[in-house]
């Protein structure tokens, strides 16, 4: 058995979707998958069976600033993440549990504790994985107020390893895909016995994604180096 695991990187997309394509490439079974930001956003579009071609097209149709609004109390957080809930809830399932394999996302509670999340509404909780706290409100769940959880743990590995263990399932493999940090904790923890594949940050921002088909081509690249053919 072998689970993905995506790390944060601001509007990182289009490196995580190069990597989804290269696992394609080389015919991999994935059995679960973790994701972190934007590694939830591109880990659940995939665990729901959307292949690394329609991500890639869904991701980059727009701006990232046309899934977000303003929000009318800006000490909270200046955008809100509705727009952004909306798209997903068109294109995901409408809770994890909908999903054919195992799927977790990284958040931050308000005490800024960690936390993953694989139960419930799943929109919602891919949005709260991506709330860069200060720049997006968090998002409630089960009456909780979630944040980005990279602020805590970029990637989440320890707190999956855990729970794959505790499923009886200690010895599964980990594909650990890491984009160069931008933001969120240095440490990453849980890399032991991992494959990992480093990316370089995305450089993208809210009004452009910048050279996504490009990005994606360069971390298709970098991981099939390091996949097992």
């Amino acid at each position: 058995m072998t689970d993905l695991v995506l790390s944060s990187g601001f509007l990182a997309f289009a490196r995580h979707i190069g990597v989804l394509a290269a696992i394609e490439e080389r015919g991999l079974t994935i059995d679960g998958v973790c994701g972190t930001s934007s590694g939830s956003m591109t880990g659940a579009l995939w665990a729901a069976g959307h292949s690394a071609e329609t991500i890639a097209r869904e991701l980059s149709a727009d701006r990232p600033l046309r899934h977000v609004r303003p929000t009318l109390a800006p000490w909270g957080g200046l955008l809100s993440a509705g727009p952004m809930i909306r798209k997903l809830q068109g294109l995901l399932p409408a809770r994890f549990e909908d999903l054919e394999r195992p799927f977790a996302v990284g958040v931050m509670d308000s005490d800024g504790a960690h936390h993953l999340i694989r139960s419930g509404p799943l929109a919602e909780a891919v949005a709260a994985s991506c709330a860069i706290p200060r720049l997006f409100r968090p998002v409630p769940l089960g009456g909780v107020r979630y944040r980005d959880g990279a602020f805590v743990d970029r990637l989440g590995l320890a707190a999956w390893r855990d729970l794959r263990r505790s499923e009886g399932r200690a010895h599964v493999r980990v594909i650990a895909h890491i984009v160069d940090r931008s933001s969120g904790v240095d440490e990453e923890r849980g890399l032991e016995d991992a494959l990992v594949i480093r990316t370089p940050r995305s450089g993208a921002k809210l009004w452009s994604l910048g050279d996504f088909h490009g990005q994606v081509d360069e971390a298709r690249a970098i991981a099939l180096a390091h996949l097992p053919g």
